[in-house]
C-alpha cells in the first residue's frame, strides 16, 4: 500500500546518507508551551534518553523514494518554483518584518539556504495612519527587526511520506526559528482546525532545546491540550542537525538526529483530532520576539543572526 500522496511529479537527485546522534528529550501529553499562534510555556513532565540507532532510530533509507527536495545547489535567491513569501508582520506579535526576495534576509550561497534576520528599520508596506494601536500589523510604521518566512504553498503540498531538514540554528535571546507544517485548507477553515505540526522550534533563551508539537481542534494551547516534546541537542547552532517527521495514516514520528523523539497518534475520534489526513505544506522562518520567541526579551547586540539549511527532502514509502 502506497502510504503517500504527493501533489508533485518531479524527480529529484539521489538519497544522501543520515547521520545520528545522541539526545536527551522529555515527553508531554499536555504541555502548556506557546504555539505560534499563542503564547504559553510547556512544562514536561519526564526526561529519559535516546541513544543514537536504538529501537527508535529512523527507518531504513531502503524504504523510502524521494520525490521533492531542493539541495540549494545554485546561487541567489529561492527557487521561485519551490518557494514563495510570507511578507509584512504575520503573527504572534513578533517584532521581525519578513521581507520578500530580498536577498540581506533569505538567499543561497555555497550549496545552503540562509535565512538572516537583522536588526534594521524598514516601512511597513500595511501600515495605516488610522489604524488603532491594538492593531499591530497595520499600527507599525516601521519595523526594528527584518527576516524571512520562505513556503511551500501554492508550489507543493504532501499527504504522508518523511519530510526532513538539516540545518543549524541562529543563536540569541529574542531568536525563534522554525521548521513546520501548516495544513493547505488554513484559509478556508482556520486555525487550528488546518492541522499544524511542527518539526523543529527553538527559542534562544532556552538556546539548546527542540520543541516538537501538534496542534489540532482537539490538542492546541487554548484548551492546554497540545501535545508535543522536548529534546536537548548538542551545539544546534554551529553544528548541523536533522530534524523530520515520518507521516502515516496512523501516526506522525518525529525524529531529532535519526531518533525517534515523539509520536503522535490517531485516537481514532475524527478529524478534530487528526486533521493529517489532508496535504499539509511546508514552511522555514526565523522570528524575533513575540508571545514565546520574545518572554525573556530580545538582545539587540545578536545581529545579525541566520539559519543555514543544507537540504529540505520529501520521500515516498516504498516497501512494506
Amino acid at each position: 500500500m502506497n502510504l503517500f500522496k504527493s501533489m508533485l511529479h518531479t524527480k529529484p537527485p539521489s538519497l544522501l546518507s543520515l547521520k545520528a546522534a545522541s539526545i536527551k528529550t522529555s515527553n508531554s501529553k499536555t504541555s502548556k508551551r506557546p504555539k505560534r499562534f499563542n503564547a504559553r510555556l510547556f512544562p514536561y513532565v519526564s526526561t529519559v534518553f535516546v541513544i543514537a540507532f536504538s529501537a527508535q532510530a529512523i527507518a531504513d533509507q531502503s524504504a523510502w523514494t524521494l520525490m521533492w527536495s531542493d539541495e540549494f545547489e545554485y546561487q541567489g535567491l529561492p527557487d521561485k518554483a519551490k518557494w514563495g513569501y510570507e511578507e509584512g508582520f504575520v503573527r504572534n506579535q513578533e517584532l521581525q518584518y519578513y521581507t520578500r526576495a530580498r536577498k540581506k534576509n533569505v538567499r543561497v550561497e555555497n550549496g545552503t539556504l540562509i535565512i538572516e534576520a537583522h536588526k534594521e528599520s524598514l516601512t511597513n508596506k500595511d501600515y495605516l495612519k488610522s489604524a488603532p494601536l491594538d492593531d499591530w500589523q497595520k499600527s507599525r510604521k516601521t519595523s526594528n527587526y527584518t527576516s524571512a518566512a520562505i513556503t511551500t504553498q501554492g508550489r507543493a503540498s504532501w499527504t504522508y511520506g518523511r519530510v526532513e531538514v538539516k540545518a543549524k540554528l541562529p543563536k540569541g535571546r529574542g531568536i525563534w526559528p522554525a521548521i513546520w507544517m501548516l495544513g493547505l485548507n488554513m484559509n478556508e477553515v482556520g486555525w487550528p482546525q488546518c492541522g499544524e505540526i511542527d518539526i523543529m522550534e527553538n527559542v534562544g533563551f532556552d538556546p539548546n532545546v527542540i520543541h516538537t508539537t501538534v496542534h489540532t481542534s482537539k490538542f492546541n494551547h487554548t484548551l492546554g491540550t497540545q501535545l508535543g516534546e522536548q529534546s536537548t541537542v548538542i551545539d544546534p547552532h554551529n553544528t548541523y542537525h536533522l530534524y523530520g517527521i515520518e507521516w502515516f495514516p496512523e501516526r506522525i514520528d518525529f525524529f531529532v538526529d535519526n531518533n525517534k523523539v515523539f509520536t503522535f497518534s490517531n485516537d481514532g475520534s475524527g478529524e478534530q483530532a487528526w486533521p493529517f489526513f489532508a496535504p499539509q505544506y511546508l514552511l522555514l522562518n526565523v522570528a524575533i520576539g513575540g508571545g514565546w520567541g520574545g518572554q525573556q526579551g530580545v538582545d539587540p547586540l545578536i545581529f545579525p543572526q541566520k539559519m543555514t539549511i543544507d537540504y529540505v527532502r520529501v520521500y515516498q514509502q516504498t516497501s512494506q
